[in-house]
């Protein structure tokens, strides 16, 4: 007579994971690496720099389109002073090697540099929306990260995989769509060539931009975010100052002030200033391309504020006719 089988009829019979496992214990893994309270702080500041930056083309596009006032270096003057009575005065009352004078005897040519670099994009940028959309510009400002990411491969010798490289591919192919569709477009109005140069300046500003991050990341990790946002403040008030002097008196006298205006002038400044102000937190645990990638939100909600407040229509007929002959807007 044979020994009952411990596993009888009865007993539950083992199972090998399935599927269904398998799965749920790899949407378990991502969500320990994905819902992390870092990752999680960092989207989160990175939604704020979308916010101000959508901030600043809504105050910019409604000075330039609704009230005419077309003073970029003003705008971005007055942010300047801020960080200045902000920060550069802090460096001033710190000791040893973060003191604003040993800043300025070791490094002050470099930051010279920066300043201008930084000021000439802001300048460009603003100036864009004297010449096309509030929605161009946004879009055609992601053009800043294949350039970030390229001066971020030799100075900073940051490493890229295939999939990078394509995505970049991708960016450029859409920048150069963009543009082209924005000339297309202006044909109709006869505005394509002053479209085009809104375009191209806003390229060189958001080239100009890159090379800011790409400091901006370098200081901000080696030496400190005080450092480098006081003296972008201190050279930015200078070199803006003197620009502001010798390009827009004539600008500047002809606004015709009201509360109105006035308000749209510190609105800016005060999304500029906490714009360059959290940046360099987000860049600290992250980077500068990261943070770029993480503030593409904004073109969205520069979308948005688009249509319902500057009355932007999505619509395919300007530049259909151009592409796809058979493809037409409804009326």
């Amino acid at each position: 007579m044979e020994a009952a089988s411990p596993a009888g009829p009865a007993a539950p019979q083992p199972r090998a994971p399935g599927a269904a496992g398998g799965l749920g214990s790899l949407l378990r893994g991502l969500k320990g690496q994905l819902f992390t309270w870092n990752i999680l702080k960092t989207v989160a500041l990175g939604q704020m720099l979308s916010l101000c930056i959508c901030g600043t083309a809504i105050t910019s596009q409604y000075l330039a389109e609704r009230y005419r006032v077309n003073t970029p270096m003003l705008q971005s003057f007055i942010n300047y002073c801020l960080l200045l009575l902000f920060y550069t005065v802090m460096l001033a009352f710190q000791s040893g090697s973060d003191n604003l004078l040993h800043i300025l005897k070791r490094k002050w040519w470099k930051y010279v540099l920066l300043g201008l670099a930084d000021v000439e994009a802001n300048y460009l940028i603003v100036r864009a929306y004297q010449y096309t959309t509030l929605t161009s510009v946004q879009l055609l400002d992601c053009f800043g990260i294949p350039v970030l990411m390229a001066l971020s491969w030799f100075v900073l010798y940051a490493r890229y995989r295939v999939i990078h490289l394509i995505a970049v591919a991708v960016c450029l192919l859409g920048v150069g769509t963009m543009v082209g569709a924005d000339i297309l477009a202006g044909r109709e109005d006869n505005s394509g060539s002053d479209v085009l140069i809104g375009d191209i300046l806003v390229l060189l500003g958001a080239s100009l931009y890159a090379v800011s991050n790409v400091c901006e990341e370098y200081i901000v990790k080696r030496l400190s975010r005080q450092e480098f946002l006081g003296m972008v403040g201190l050279f930015g008030t200078i070199i803006s100052g003197i620009q502001l002097s010798i390009v827009e008196c004539k600008d500047i006298a002809s606004i015709q002030w009201d509360w109105k205006i006035a308000l749209l002038f510190v609105a800016f400044a005060l999304c500029m200033f906490c714009l360059y102000s959290f940046m360099p937190l987000v860049i600290q645990v992250t980077s500068a391309t990261s943070v770029n990638l993480g503030i593409l939100t904004a073109d969205l909600y520069s979308l948005f504020f688009g249509l319902f407040l500057f009355g932007y229509k999505l619509c395919v007929e300007d530049c259909a006719e151009y592409w796809i002959p058979e493809l037409k807007c409804s009326a």
